[in-house]
């Protein structure tokens, strides 16, 4: 399979240091169950009350007279002891729990996942490397224009899927997923169906520029695991390219296996 030009940078250790974070941050969770035991103090109070009721009861000796109430009175200042409330600062500990939310680093590393074939509106069309971004939102651009025209909404995110590729430049069908047929199609438009089947997952984050990182690591994976890739590769783009800026993509990037 060729893939876009050399590839000179890994990010397989990098997410494999991500993974690492990951599960340090995910043992966290154990300091959280002190907070659980405050409730033991808060429970002493009950016992507290209970002793109120028992001088209550002993009115029918009447021979003991007004004696017996004045010390009935002394035991519920007893109970005022509130320092057991005191317990609660604990809570300044509560923000121990959140540190759980940041165990959500990884992203999907040659994940195997299972397409699902979608009707789209595509565009065919080719580009060098100096332009590759361009000539693909140009693409995007044009299609979405159609759509516009006619009151479709997509059903999906916009992909790229690359038919060739050499180190001068690609040849590639840009598609969006629509739920019906779209009419007045342009040149090199055409009704079609995504691809189909099992592939591998892989996520990139960032500039379409550093994509040759994420395809280099993907190739390093690929050999590792002595996988056999089909001559075409998927770019899914889970940000709209159309709106967001470069640096801020996020692309999940599918390889179909023999």
């Amino acid at each position: 399979m060729n893939l876009p030009r050399a590839f000179r940078l890994v990010l397989a250790g990098m997410i494999a240091a991500t993974l690492s974070i990951g599960a340090a941050l995910a043992q966290s969770p154990a300091p959280a169950a002190s907070p659980t035991a405050i409730p033991a103090p808060a429970a002493s109070p009950a016992p507290a009350a209970s002793p109120v009721p028992a001088p209550a009861a002993s009115p029918t000796p009447q021979a003991s007279g007004s004696p017996v109430p004045a010390p009935s009175a002394s035991p519920t200042p007893s109970a005022s002891p509130s320092p057991a409330p005191s317990p609660s600062p604990p809570a300044a500990q509560a923000p121990a729990t959140p540190p759980p939310a940041a165990v959500q680093t990884a992203d999907p590393f040659g994940e195997p996942v299972t397409l699902e074939t979608k009707k789209v509106v595509t565009v065919k069309g080719n580009a060098n490397w100096d332009a590759a971004f361009e000539t693909l939102t140009d693409s995007f651009k044009a299609l979405t224009a159609l759509l516009d025209k006619q009151g479709i909404k997509a059903t999906g995110n916009s992909l790229i899927v690359y038919t060739s590729t050499d180190d001068t430049g690609f040849t590639f069908i840009a598609e969006i997923p629509v739920g019906q047929e779209v009419k007045n199609l342009g040149k090199n438009m055409s009704m079609g169906q995504s691809p189909e089947g099992k592939s591998l997952k892989f996520v990139h984050r960032g500039s379409y520029d550093n994509m040759d990182n994420t395809y280099e690591a993907i190739t390093n994976h690929l050999d590792e695991k002595r996988l056999e890739a089909k001559d075409l590769f998927i770019e899914e783009y889970i940000t709209d390219p159309l709106k967001t800026a470069e640096d801020k993509l996020v692309i999940n990037v599918f390889v179909p296996l023999k």
